[in-house]
């Protein structure tokens, strides 16, 4: 940040969402930091997070875009049994996103790891460019003024705000990971109530 200033900002954010595993806590919350110690301004530091949160998103929606449902069916075809999936269930899914997809996306930009990948259905769904970018823009907007301020609220003991949401990903991750094993114990049982 010291030595790329707002375009490192950019371009850390925009990795992070491409490969969520990178922690943008860390960024967002030392990134708040650095304007209570360096000429950085938070505004603009708002801008360059939410500009790069934006560029990421986009390339995932794009790689969304190529993933069709006519391809992911033929994968489900072949696969689908190892986690007792259909191809009527992606056409279902499918359809519940373009019902509701806008707000999901929306509220998916406070969920770690979620909020990059949610990317990826919302441009399998064709979700209209503007209302993607709307609530893209949005939520991550909100989230990273959150974190940028606590970081500059926290100064110095920005790394404990950032421990503390660390420790809010680990808890939604294992929830998440907890959730994905529910559902694919139901479909499971679900198969074998239809065929019994």
């Amino acid at each position: 940040m010291n030595q790329f200033g707002y375009a490192g900002i950019a371009l850390l954010i925009a990795i992070e969402n491409i490969f969520p595993p990178i922690p943008s806590e860390v960024i967002l919350t030392f990134g708040g930091f650095m304007t209570t110690k360096s000429n950085l301004n938070i505004w603009l530091v708002l801008l360059s997070a939410t500009t790069g949160s934006t560029a990421g998103a986009i390339v995932l929606y794009y790689i969304g875009r190529l993933v069709t449902p006519e391809r992911l069916g033929r994968f489900i075809d072949r696969w689908g049994f190892l986690l007792q999936l259909k191809t009527q269930d992606i056409l279902k899914a499918e359809n519940w996103f373009n019902r509701r997809g806008s707000l999901t996306v929306f509220f998916c930009r406070f969920i770690p790891i979620v909020r990059s990948l949610i990317s990826i259905p919302a441009g399998m769904a064709k979700l209209k460019m503007s209302k993607f970018l709307l609530y893209t823009v949005s939520g991550t907007a909100i989230w990273n003024v959150i974190l940028i301020n606590l970081g500059a609220f926290a100064g110095e003991k920005w790394s404990i705000i950032a421990d503390y949401i660390n420790t809010y990903s680990y808890v939604v991750f294992v929830l998440l990971a907890f959730a994905g094993v529910g559902i694919i114990i139901w479909l499971m049982c679900r198969k074998k109530i239809k065929k019994s």
